[in-house]
Parts: structure tokens; sequence; C-alpha cells
């Protein structure tokens, strides 16, 4: 037997695999580690990417908005809240004048513990506004238009758009919709209104082959969210990238785009691993904590691994779960998937303009299901819930493995541990 640990909640998931079948690990090589990533941030405040620094950027601004993710990333906010929002005060911004405002998209607010844990810094959570975005709350955006290509409803927190400087932070990743997260991902569908998001997360954003990881190239989202950054103007941004092991591996400020652009180039090349063929199983995770905490983000992990799977194979994840399915509005859907199946719930969602709250992941789910096996190792849902999720229970990852190799004469296993964060591409 040979032993291999997936990430999996806090502590990982060790599996034994007969040794009988052979392994093809997907694995980001070694990522190298910043020594000091706020000595690296303030150089780069110094010495940003296509703007002015960060202490010019501040004169004549009275406020500020500073946009994060929500607790679905792991972003190290701790590391870098503080020296931006002392860098905004030494540049004369009054402290009063600063608001973080928490990019929650369509997700639940953080609030309690969680928002401790969120900011992880007890100066800022003293001294400093913070805010939840509510997507559903008409009265906090303004109406910027509609984009010129798809007609999108551009509808944006205005906490955002009337602050004077406005700096979005984010970590940089595949996405499995938008190609890569951070930077303009930050703002929609981060602090977009509902309207727009369920726009362009609607059956023909999410139906189009280029909406996937790693792929800006005719990518809907990721066209759309570019126009919207444009019709905003003047945007700034943190990007960070980290190691599996949550350390800082890269991080830069400035203008939104062109600072995103290079913090993907860079993790581009420990991300997107070349795959010569695609497999009859495929074992993957959902990234452990913070992503695995809801079977909705599990789809991400399934998603990235369908495009290394054989019609008709097999994916094994392993997610913990721990808060269950996930919104009122994913257990609805996923509902209708259950009674309709994966082929009538496309076929009856086809035409809409606007997708239904987190339809779009029961969709991506359903992309999935048409194409292969799904059996998810997870141990803490009751099979009451679990039957929710659509998709066939793992009690044993090592008898599933055995179960789903036995018939084919080719014995080999894609592993993926980091899931949707490390990306299999196969060209063929």
């Amino acid at each position: 037997m040979s032993k291999i640990k997936m990430l999996y909640g806090y502590d990982g998931l060790e599996i034994d695999i007969d040794d009988s079948i052979e392994k093809e690990f997907y694995q980001k090589p070694d990522m190298p580690i910043l020594d000091n990533p706020i000595e690296a941030l303030q150089d780069s405040f110094k010495n940003p990417i296509n703007c002015n620094e960060l202490s010019v950027l501040c004169k004549n601004k009275k406020s500020a908005c500073i946009v994060i993710c929500d607790i679905t990333r792991p972003v190290p906010n701790h590391l870098f809240l503080q020296p931006l929002i002392k860098e905004l005060i030494n540049g004369g911004i009054e402290k009063e004048q600063i608001i973080i405002l928490i990019a929650t998209g369509l997700h639940r607010p953080n609030e309690g513990e969680e928002l401790r844990s969120l900011i992880n810094d007890e100066w800022v959570l003293e001294n400093i506004s913070i805010a939840n975005h509510f997507a559903r709350d008409h009265n906090t955006h303004l109406d910027l238009g509609r984009t010129s290509t798809r007609n999108t409803p551009v509808k944006i927190d205005k906490r955002f758009l009337q602050a004077d400087l406005k700096i979005v932070t984010g970590l940089v990743e595949p996405h499995f919709m938008a190609g890569y997260s951070g930077g303009r991902k930050v703002i929609a569908p981060g602090i977009a209104h509902a309207e727009t998001i369920t726009t362009f997360h609607n059956f023909k954003f999410m139906n189009d082959p280029f909406a996937t990881s790693c792929n800006f190239d005719g990518n809907p989202l990721h066209e759309e969210q570019l126009e919207i950054v444009k019709m905003i103007g003047e945007v700034y941004a943190i990007n960070t990238v980290i190691d599996e092991d949550r350390n800082v591996s890269f991080i830069n400020f400035g203008e939104i785009l062109a600072s995103h652009f290079a913090a993907v180039e860079f993790v581009k090349s420990f991300v997107e691993l070349p795959a010569t063929k695609k497999y009859h199983a495929v074992l993957t995770s959902s990234a452990g904590e913070p992503l695995d905490k809801t079977f909705y983000q599990v789809v991400k992990g399934l998603s990235t691994a369908l495009g290394v799977v054989h019609d008709g194979g097999h994916i094994i994840i392993v997610a913990n779960c721990s808060e269950g399915i996930g919104s009122p509005e994913f257990i609805e859907s996923q509902q209708r998937l259950i009674e309709q199946g994966p082929k009538e719930f496309l076929n009856a969602i086809s035409q809409k303009s606007h997708a239904s709250i987190d339809e779009w992941q029961t969709h991506k789910l359903a992309q999935v299901l048409s194409a292969c096996k799904v059996y998810l190792y997870c141990d803490s849902m009751s099979d009451e819930e679990f039957v929710l999720t659509g998709v066939n229970r793992c009690y044993s990852i090592e008898d599933t493995i055995n179960v789903c190799l036995k018939n084919n004469s080719d014995k080999q296993l894609a592993i993926i541990p980091e899931g949707p964060y490390v990306v299999p591409l196969f060209k063929g």
C-alpha cells in the first residue's frame, strides 16, 4: 500500500492506495516563499504596476474603500490590511474615512467570530469601519448602465463607487468559470448587485466552453468583468498568491488589470500542468478549509477534474462539508436537479436570461454528472442531507478506487491533492 495525503478540512486526509494502481500526481512545483511579505508589499507601494506610487495616489483623496474577499477564500488579510491602511493614513486620508467592504457576492455576511477570523488583526477591527456587501439591497447600489457586448446590467455597491480611492484585494488562483480569481472578480460578482450576478451567471455564460479554469481568451465572464472595471474608472489592487501551506509566494500592488495579469503570469507556471491523457478515474479534493466547508464549493474541484476524465469515467472527491450543502437557494436548485436529472435540468434553464441564485453551481454540477460518475467522501453529512448532493456516497476511498478501475486494463489513477487550485490541461 502507498499512503497519500489530500487536502481535507483543516488537517488533511491520508489515504492508502494499492501499489498495483499506477498513480499520476498533479501537484504544484515547489513555489518560492517570500521571506518578508510585508516588506515586499511596502516596496510594491513605492514601485507599483502601471500607476503612481500609493503615497501619490492618496493626494487630494478624502476617502478610501478597501474591498476584501469573504471567508470562503484563505486570503492573508492579517498581513496586508494594516500596512495598507497606515499607508493611506500617512497619505492624508483620515481613518474614519476608510471602509473595508467584504465582497460577499451572494454569499452570507461574515459576522462575529467569523469576521474576527477573516480580518485576523485586532488593530484593524478596533480602528476601521467594516461592512458586508449585500447583493439584494437595492439601496446600496448605483446603476452604471449596461455592458456594450452582452448587455449585462451593471450595478455596483455605492460605498465603493463613491470612495475617492478604490482598492480591491484578493487571491489569484484558478477559477472554474472566470479563468482566474482575484482582481476584477472581487468587484463582479464580489460587490455587484444580484441582478448583475444572475445575468452573467446565466445559462448562456455558464454553458460557454471558454468559461473555464485558467482561460481568459474568449471567456465571457472575464470579458464582462473587464468591461465593468472600465466602466468604474480608476481602481487599484493588491494581488496575492499562496502555496499549499498558505505561505505567501507573491504579492503586488498596482492598477487593477495590469497588476492582476502580472499575478496570473506568475502563478500559471505552477498551477497549469500539462496532461498527456485522460483517465478512467480521478481522485481530487475541494482544497480543504475554508473552501470545503460546503458542497456548493465542491463543484469547483469536480469541474476542474472533468477536463482529464474519460466520458463515462469516475471522479472521486474528498471534502469535509462541515457546513452542509450550502445556501437555501442552492438546496432548492439541487432538489430540481435530483427530480429532473442532469439533462432535463439543463434544458429547463437554457432559456433563462437571469439564473436563479446559486443555480449556476448546480448547472456546472449537471455538466459533470452528464459526463461521468461522481463519488464524494464526506464524514460530516447525514445520509438524509447527502441525498441533496445528487452524487454517490463514498464510504471507503480505497474500495471506491478499486471498483472504478476494476474493469479497465488501464490502472492509472490521476490524483489532484489540491483540487481546483491545480489544473491538469489535456489538449489532445
